[in-house]
């Protein structure tokens, strides 16, 4: 009878917890669409200056975020100078990928962002000491397959409209979006063994003070050039505000599925943005992209198969035995623990 009921009760916490992520994936994934229209009509307005648009965001961070710390007056739990490391890789990651906005396709980014995947996976399993099952790596695999078609697509298609060099572009991307893994697994970390709060207020300070001087140098004859007119400021706040909720909501993702889902969810990014392409830009869709799309939905599928349900589930046990007898629940959730470490050793 009790073990049934805990069961249960698992099933249930369990449910409810993918339900939350999936949800709060969905919405990162409507955000990190609409950042990447954002840029796409900044790109055709001739609006060249990446790092400025990040740079709103990063305030926002560190106001919004700072306050929350100045607050609390509590002791910092990570070294302050991880931060600026964390900071310096997601601006240029940022950089890299609304650069690329220039060269090439909304589409194209969308799709080739999916390389932040594998190198999450590689990044956990080295630093973080994950361990994968097969069926997991072989989900990937396919997911980078859908990668190579799109840039087939990109470099052999006779429409020009989707970029001025799609090869350069991609590069960029691809470029980015291995910087997006290391801020990726690094946001994990933090997120896991520090403070969400703090995170996202050093993330907020570094970020803003990196990207200032980034603009100094880079952008400020740029920012001189543009013409604040609706057209342009309207588009330019949105990809700050979007960019804003999504960073607020990706460490509560992290925390409760890891970076690995996180990346899986924003890939059906890639849907909403054909569907821009398509009925906002007026432009024609390659076919080879919907090879890709299908490519990468049957590597979700295979890769979502092979989630650590166990694990998770041991984990929920633990808690729901623990408010019952909390003397038992310890001695097992040790046992326990000794046989993970164990396995995974």
């Amino acid at each position: 009878m009790m073990r049934g009921r805990m069961k249960e009760n698992v099933k249930k916490v369990w449910r409810k917890k993918t339900l939350v992520g999936v949800g709060l994936g969905q919405f990162l994934s409507l955000l990190i669409t609409s950042t990447g229209f954002s840029s796409s009509e900044l790109a055709k307005r001739g609006i060249n200056a990446p790092t400025s648009q990040s740079f709103l965001n990063y305030v926002f961070l560190a106001l919004v975020y700072g306050s929350i710390m100045l607050y609390r007056r509590q002791a910092l739990k990570a070294k302050w100078y991880y931060y600026i490391l964390l900071g310096l890789v997601d601006v240029e990651a940022n950089f890299l990928v609304v650069k690329a906005y220039q060269y090439t396709s909304i589409t194209s980014v969308m799709l080739l962002d999916c390389w932040t995947i594998p190198c999450v996976l590689f990044l956990t399993w080295f630093f973080l000491k994950t361990r994968y099952r097969f069926q997991k790596l072989f989900g990937v695999v396919i997911c980078i397959a859908g990668l190579v078609v799109v840039v087939f697509s990109d470099v052999h298609s006779g429409d020009r409209t989707g970029g001025s060099n799609p090869v350069k572009g991609d590069l960029l991307v691809i470029a980015g979006a291995t910087l997006y893994g290391v801020s990726n697994v690094s946001e994990e970390y933090f997120v896991k063994s520090a403070d969400r709060v703090e995170l996202m207020a050093f993330l907020g300070i570094f970020g803003a003070i990196i990207s200032a001087c980034q603009i100094s140098i880079l952008e400020r004859d740029e920012l001189r050039s543009i013409h604040w007119t609706a057209g342009a400021a309207l588009p330019f706040i949105g990809f700050s505000v979007a960019m804003f909720l999504f960073y607020s909501g990706v460490p509560i993702l992290l925390k409760i599925s890891g970076s690995t889902m996180l990346n899986l969810s924003l890939l059906t990014s890639d849907m909403w943005a054909v569907l821009i392409r398509i009925f906002a830009y007026h432009e024609k869709v390659d076919w080879m992209y919907f090879v890709a799309f299908a490519a990468v939905a049957v590597g979700l599928i295979v890769y979502s198969g092979g989630d650590k349900t166990e694990q998770n589930t041991a984990e929920v046990a633990d808690e729901e035995a623990g408010t019952g007898n909390r003397d038992v629940a310890s001695t097992s959730a040790a046992q326990k623990d000794g046989t993970e470490t164990a396995t995974k050793k």
